[in-house]
């Protein structure tokens, strides 16, 4: 079949979400289905065989960090252009809109995918008062699909509370080749730890942004010398973060990819996680295959990949003294391998495959549930392909 996924970011962007496109796209290329992607135009503009098309980008006055696409007309043009068996909408909220929208009018099968937990990032933005408005928009956005995704069962629990139709989880995945304990080693350490190589050493990887909750982890650092980290990316409050962080044992590395990343997950000692707004949090499995565990705060997708004492190790949130009493469990050198191993084996049994094998499966659902849809109302049907 020819699928036209909707994005609102792609390569050259990294990220939970741009990582499991690729993974999805790489899997529907190798089973010889076409692919169009219609993403934020930077530059790109094919991967594995997919075509991409990139749309108009503007750079908004309150987030001055990077461009979006904003909804517009070209998205029905590209549509009509490549003419899909199915359109995949992945994160509606801005040019997803247009997605959401031409694929209705179009009478193109859609399914959606929900992956940033926008209306818990408002508590960090102080709009909160907003946030009945924002699921209103969310609802309504998901509703016009055939089939919704989610990639984990807390956030599915909340979508249907909130109801979301027809709501599916999408399983997690790492690439377990890729991110491995052979890849630790010296030189990365000491980079991480500025040269205190002997210290405990935890990392943070992911977008500096307030929802992360960065902030959080000092007052560890303000009571132990022995523990150093690592904050591995960039965002929008890097440069208030460093200002945070500046008479503590902390290196702001930047962005790392590849083979630096997996050395920088394997050559330190635990991945530190504060944050309670993710849907999934793909840097939990990608430490996890590192071999290292998880000190993560509680929240629901955190704890469907984190087991308390066997593969990390959960915190209260909001609890200084409970993140502290979490990391000085790491000094039972005992216990500290036994998560090491756990973790690892744990995140072996998480490959990309199923995950890309599962949205394979979930667009054939999309399929058979629009044309159930068709035969009962006065939409034209534009499936060219079943099951």
């Amino acid at each position: 079949m020819k699928i036209a996924i909707i994005t609102e970011t792609f390569l050259p962007s990294t990220d939970g979400v741009v990582t499991r496109l690729k993974e999805s796209i790489k899997y529907l290329r190798n089973q010889d289905h076409e692919v169009v992607v219609i993403a934020p135009d930077f530059g790109v503009t094919e991967y594995e065989g997919a075509i991409v098309e990139g749309v108009k980008t503007t750079r908004m006055p309150f987030y001055r960090y990077r461009e979006f696409s904003l909804p517009q007309r070209r998205v029905k043009d590209l549509l009509q252009k490549h003419d899909p068996d199915l359109v995949h909408v992945v994160n509606p909220a801005l040019v997803g809109v247009s997605g959401v929208y031409y694929a209705d009018k179009l009478n193109y099968p859609l399914i959606a995918s929900y992956h940033t937990h926008v209306p818990k990032y408002l508590d960090y933005y102080r709009l909160y008062p907003f946030k009945p408005l924002v699921w209103w928009y969310f609802r309504k956005l998901h509703n016009y699909a055939d089939v919704n995704l989610c990639t984990s069962r807390a956030i599915k629990k909340e979508l249907d509370e909130k109801n979301f139709h027809n709501v599916s989880v999408w399983d997690r995945g790492v690439a377990v080749d890729h991110y491995h304990p052979r890849h630790k080693n010296e030189e990365m350490r000491d980079r991480l730890s500025a040269g205190r190589k002997k210290n405990k050493l935890l990392v943070f990887v992911g977008r500096l942004a307030p929802e992360k909750e960065i902030h959080k982890i000092k007052p560890l650092l303000e009571q132990r010398e022995d523990i150093s980290l690592a904050i591995v990316g960039d965002g929008p409050v890097k440069g208030e973060l460093e200002e945070t962080f500046k008479d503590t044992n902390t290196v702001f590395t930047g962005l790392m990819h590849g083979e630096e990343l997996a050395q920088a997950f394997a050559s330190s000692d635990a991945l530190i996680f504060p944050s309670v707004t993710e849907t999934l949090g793909l840097v939990i499995l990608e430490s996890m295959a590192s071999g290292l565990p998880v000190i993560a705060a509680k929240s629901g997708p955190t704890m469907e990949q984190v087991e308390d004492g066997k593969t990390g190790l959960l915190f209260e949130n909001e609890n200084t003294d409970s993140m502290i009493q979490a990391i000085q469990r790491l000094e039972d050198e005992e216990l500290y391998q036994r998560l090491c191993k756990n973790a690892r084996q744990e995140a072996e049994k998480y490959s990309w495959q199923k995950p890309s094998e599962q949205i394979l499966e979930y667009y054939y659902k999309t399929l058979k549930v629009y044309e159930e849809q068709a035969a009962t109302t006065s939409k034209k049907s534009k499936v060219k392909v079943t099951e």
